[in-house]
């Protein structure tokens, strides 16, 4: 049938027939074109659904301060007091929990995202025992330091750096948590910036960046005021950049109130890591 023939037919058989018998049919029309860019809508909606569905899942949200296994150089070029330490194979690993003698609980290694839960489990099942949780970590996660931190002032337990041992980054806020604080002389406790780190291989937006580190910044500020810690320590972080570290002389470490008291001279050096419990 030709286009011609189609249109004159389609032409009398409007003519035949009243005004509003001509509006009602158009509206159906109308009504049925509507539904059919609806359906069609919401196909493309459930497919878009299914592919975002099939992606693997993002990991959790950006943590702030990268995990640094080795020991950072001080921002004193007179310092060397890191120095000893590097090399030090058991900070590069997860961070290990070891309960020996005398209530100690040692924890050495890197604070990764998901070693307070590990944390918070040792304590559920042996926290009557322990008295002082004893730190040799280059640091971490941030987020779980400042869950450490908060833990161990609720059960009331100290916390201590030996001598020859090295707490940086973000382990100073577990430390600070410790109802008593106990550093040894030639024990390496250093601060820096936070900053944040890629995520699935993607580095955030300077301004999403800047938002998490400020946030972050004035969250770890607040802990240590509510620790009773000097204001200045986080000062030092900030002023320091993320690639070296600021260690604390002994009495800096009395002076801000970082530490409390000094570590027994006789137990000199980290004590061994042990594998039974991992985060």
């Amino acid at each position: 049938m030709s286009v011609t023939s189609i249109r004159a037919r389609v032409e009398h058989w409007l003519s035949d027939r009243p005004d509003d018998c001509v509006l009602r049919w158009l509206l159906r029309v109308m009504i049925a074109a509507t539904v059919t860019v609806l359906v069609l809508d919401y196909a493309q909606l459930q497919a878009r659904v299914e592919e975002q569905a099939s992606l693997p899942a993002p990991t959790a949200a950006p943590d702030i301060g990268r995990t640094i296994t080795e020991v950072l150089p001080s921002i004193r070029r007179d310092d060397k007091r890191g120095v000893p330490q590097r090399g030090d194979e058991r900070l590069r690993a997860a961070m290990s929990l070891d309960l020996v003698g005398d209530g100690r609980l040692i924890a050495v290694g890197t604070i990764r995202p998901g070693t307070a839960k590990t944390f918070a489990a040792e304590i559920a099942k042996r926290g009557g025992y322990v008295k002082t949780v004893v730190l040799h970590s280059p640091g971490g996660s941030v987020g779980d330091a400042l869950e450490m931190g908060r833990l161990i002032r609720q059960k009331n337990f100290s916390t201590e750096v030996e001598n020859g041992g090295y707490c940086a980054s973000s382990c100073p806020l577990v430390f600070a948590g410790g109802l008593e604080r106990r550093a040894g002389d030639s024990a390496a406790i250093g601060v820096h910036q936070v900053t944040t780190f890629a995520i699935n291989g993607v580095a955030p937006t300077a301004d999403k960046g800047m938002d998490s580190v400020q946030r972050v910044a004035a969250e770890c500020q607040k802990y240590l005021l509510d620790m009773g810690i000097d204001p200045l320590v986080w000062v030092h972080a900030m002023e320091t950049p993320k690639d070296e570290l600021f260690y604390f002389k002994p009495d800096e470490l009395m002076r801000l109130k970082l530490a409390t008291g000094k570590a027994d001279a006789s137990k000199a050096g980290p004590a061994p890591a042990s594998a039974s419990a991992k985060s």
